[in-house]
């Protein structure tokens, strides 16, 4: 299979991310000597300036770390909690069970406790330095790019509601247009103030308090007071001591083997075990034999998700709050009663009834909205940044929060991380909304591990479509033998036969999307099976925008790819 790029090797480091700047930030880091962390944290502070559209220093920054002189995994939330002053029935009483755009959606920023706290904990390097490359993008601008031109022009009448947007995102009046330098110099200003107080700090008390005080320059300062201000102003209920006491989660990681290879993913607080649990499940086929992207593969496939999805939509949300029954979800006695619900013949023309792992029944589903006739739905927003150095050490994050439902702070230059619209308004849902929770968030990265050493950390933005894109370039080059960018580049599908992710919860029964390059004829036949097929273009944004790189510990070489969906780049060296 040609693709339009070669896979990137190198012997001493790699890094994928989902911008070219972002890459050269990072891999300037790792050339100046800094580990897969310093690097990571570079790339995704970088991101969230580069693609504002989708991702925000405000926003939610979920990370797998593995540090080789240890062998330890460790995985970071980067995920923000709703505030003190919600109530589980807010949004019923006071908009009907919708949770609408603007500031009362948004929880706490997460994305700069997460970068900062992998610093101290994994890192070598200051904020100030990793971050110096984010400034430069923010204070000085970049050069718009295709993509996030016309997103700002297809959400125009999002960002024209808030003035505070308006000036950031259409600062000529208009979107900005591919070639044009965008600049957001508040932006630029508070990344600057955070390393200008951590470098007094440090220069007093070290490289550890100097980090502490770049977070509480964030989280107990003035621009905490800012958002405050502003929130209470537009009628939100964010406030001082929501910042002042926050503090992102270390969590355990949910972990599975297939095929000798032992996948880590985040946690219920995510859609992260959405991934593994769908291996286990495909672990009883001979998915090689079936054909890469044949019809009984795309088939097995998807309906493997949807048994996924529907266990992610009836059992997962924050396990402060609610009992996830995870050890049973994951376990492979579980997947094989699963196993049990594909036909070969026949798909799910709705989402599957969600399973007890406890006696291994049927749970009928709850919480189910109307059925939507749209013909296109919507993605979500994130990007993804992974590295892996000359040490062995990986880094996998998948940052994220859009720029077009929530309000730009002015004089701070980000958003209030608006990732509510993940939570759901019914109380008696696991991921409800309550004081103190999270919502369970669609960015989930992922990393692989063979014979005990790194082997692939992965991800990819996309909303409900992360798993899926996740899933077939995992199987692309684990049981197909495909190179990292063959792999990447390689045809994909997704469904959105469950309630998805964000407000309003939208719900496609049996929607099957196919990107073109898949003959028409196995598209066909799937219909032919009860898949509500619908057709992509050749290469579409929607379909995920994967990065990966790929640990050949034999000869020494790490193989990285990136997705041309969108404007992601591999450096290595």
């Amino acid at each position: 299979m040609a693709s339009s790029r070669m896979t990137i090797m190198g012997t001493r480091h790699v890094i994928s991310a989902g911008h070219y700047l972002a890459a050269h930030a990072g891999f300037q880091v790792l050339e100046a000597g800094g580990n897969a962390i310093d690097a990571g944290v570079a790339a995704g502070i970088a991101i969230g300036v580069l693609q504002t559209d989708k991702v925000n220093f405000g926003g939610v920054a979920p990370q797998i770390v593995y540090t080789a002189k240890d062998r330890k995994v460790s995985c970071i939330d980067g995920l923000g909690v709703w505030p003190k002053a919600v109530t589980p029935d807010y949004f019923i009483r006071k908009h009907g069970g919708k949770i609408p755009p603007g500031v009362e959606r948004c929880v706490v920023p997460a994305a700069p406790d997460a970068w900062i706290t992998s610093l101290e904990n994994f890192g070598t390097m200051s904020f100030g330095e990793v971050a110096s490359s984010a400034i430069r993008f923010a204070r000085d601008g970049f050069p718009m790019y295709p993509l996030m031109s016309k997103f700002i022009h297809t959400n125009r009448a999002s960002y024209e509601q808030w003035p505070s947007s308006r000036k950031v995102f259409l600062p000529r009046g208009r979107p900005p247009l591919p070639g044009e330098v965008f600049v957001q110099a508040e932006l630029g200003r508070t990344l600057q103030h955070l390393a200008d107080e951590e470098r007094k700090a440090a220069r007093r008390k070290g490289r550890k308090a100097g980090l502490r005080a770049a977070r509480d320059a964030f989280y107990k300062g003035d621009i905490a007071r800012e958002v405050e201000r502003f929130i209470q102003r537009e009628g939100g209920l964010m406030r001082y001591g929501d910042f002042a006491g926050f503090k992102v989660n270390f969590e355990p990681t949910v972990r599975t083997r297939f095929g000798g290879i032992e996948i880590h993913a985040c946690g219920p607080w995510s859609q992260g075990p959405v991934l593994p649990m769908a291996l286990n499940i495909l672990k009883g086929y001979d998915l090689k034999a079936m054909g890469h992207n044949s019809v009984d593969y795309i088939h097995v496939v998807t309906e493997a998700l949807k048994l996924a999805f529907s266990d992610r939509h009836n059992h997962f949300g924050d396990p402060k709050f609610v009992k996830v029954p995870i050890k049973g979800l994951m376990s492979d006695r579980y997947a094989g009663y699963r196993r049990t619900l594909i036909s070969a013949e026949k798909a799910w023309a709705e989402m599957p009834p969600a399973g007890d792992p406890a006696n291994f029944t049927e749970i009928a589903n709850r919480w189910m909205p109307a059925p939507q006739p749209d013909d296109a739905p919507g993605p979500g927003d994130t990007s993804y940044v992974c590295v892996i150095d000359r040490d062995g050490n990986a880094f996998s994050s998948t940052p994220s929060d859009g720029s077009n439902k929530t309000p730009i702070v002015p004089g701070v230059g980000i958003l209030c991380s608006g990732r509510g619209t993940q939570s759901w308004a019914d109380p008696t849902h696991p991921s409800s909304v309550a004081p103190g929770k999270r919502p369970r968030l669609t960015p989930s990265p992922a990393m692989a591990f063979r014979n005990g050493r790194v082997h692939m950390p992965f991800g990819t933005p996309g909303g409900d479509v992360q798993a899926q894109a996740m899933l077939q370039v995992f199987l692309n080059i684990n049981v197909f033998g495909m190179a990292p960018q063959d792999a990447i580049e390689a045809p994909r599908f997704a469904n959105y036969s469950y309630p998805g992710s964000f407000e309003p919860h939208p719900y496609f029964p049996g929607r099957l999307h196919i990107e073109s390059r898949v003959d028409k004829a196995v598209g066909e036949e799937l219909a032919q099976r009860g898949h509500d097929v619908h057709w992509w273009d050749d290469y579409i944004w929607k379909a995920g925008a994967v990065c990966a790189i790929v640990a050949d510990h034999r000869n020494g070489v790490l193989h990285g790819g990136a997705d041309p969906r969108r404007p992601a780049y591999v450096l290595g060296w």
